[in-house]
């Protein structure tokens, strides 16, 4: 019999929802681990003191991407419970994961590793911001709306300047997010890349394009709005000046998930993007 292991809940308190069933699900998994502890938010340094080995994330994909941001180096793998809306990365409903608990608890063959970045504002020669990343950063024109400019290069190798609404540097696993809105590629979250899509650039010739996750990418703010921003995961936000440069690059730690055993591999983009269905298409009643 499987060692019981260390299990700590985190909820989104602004979900009523999560309110409703986080006592219920504390009860369940209580029965079949050591619960470490539980709380609503998505600070996760409380299961890493509680020395954690899962955490339960109540919630959608918003909840989770926090979770998994604030780990940082602990990469305690996330179980992600979907009670928001889409529920693409928290790929459980309640149902499944009662019903799959034991192997979600245990089998080690079901986490899944995701590449994340770090993001570096330097201004006037110093570091004024940074955070990780779990799906993408990107560079917003902002108000009042003109076309930005910026200048990219990888590994200290001028790339291009883009003229445009900015710029989106995603992982695998943020591909489905703004990249895919944007006409980027979709790539499967264990690819070891990084996409870069220029968002309406003033040009026929900026197409997305993959590179290595070991790339160092540097995007010079060559001209900027007022309102011109680094957004993180939709989530942290930075302004950002003219001459501003945003490093970004692979975080050296991958955060994990643990993937849904009843769910093939490509459930979630058939099942939730309905990728490759006709435009008739129906869902079955």
């Amino acid at each position: 019999m499987a060692r019981t292991r260390r299990v700590f809940i985190l909820g989104n308190p602004e979900k009523p929802e999560v309110v409703r069933v986080l006592d219920d699900l504390h009860s369940f998994a209580s029965s079949q681990a050591l619960v470490v502890g539980s709380s609503l938010g998505t600070d996760g340094q409380a299961a890493v003191k509680a020395r954690a080995e899962r955490i339960l994330v109540l919630g959608g994909d918003g909840t989770l991407i926090g979770v998994a941001r604030s780990l940082g180096h602990d990469a305690i793998p996330l179980i992600g419970v979907n009670v928001g809306k889409l529920g693409f990365l928290a790929e459980f409903s309640i149902d499944e994961l009662k019903s799959g608990f034991d192997r979600a608890l245990h089998d080690d063959t079901l986490v899944s590793r995701r590449t994340v970045l770090q993001a570096t504002v330097h201004r006037n020669g110093g570091v004024c911001n940074t955070s990780r990343a779990i799906n993408d950063c990107v560079i917003q024109a902002g108000p009042p709306f003109r076309m930005i400019r910026l200048g990219i290069t990888i590994n200290g190798q001028d790339l291009t300047e883009v003229a445009g609404d900015g710029l989106i540097v995603c992982t695998p696993g943020g591909s489905t997010a703004h990249n895919l809105s944007a006409g980027g590629p979709i790539l499967a979250p264990g690819v070891d890349a990084i996409i870069l899509t220029s968002m309406n650039p003033h040009s026929l010739t900026h197409k997305p394009l993959v590179i290595g996750r070991e790339a160092v990418i540097d995007i010079h703010a060559l001209a900027v709005n007022p309102g011109t921003t680094a957004i993180i995961d939709g989530q942290v936000s930075f302004p950002l000046q003219v001459d501003d440069r945003v490093t970004i690059r692979r975080f050296e730690t991958d955060w994990q998930t643990v993937r849904n055993p009843h769910h093939p591999d490509w459930h979630m983009l058939v099942s939730k993007l309905h990728w490759g269905r006709p435009p008739n298409f129906r869902q079955p009643e």
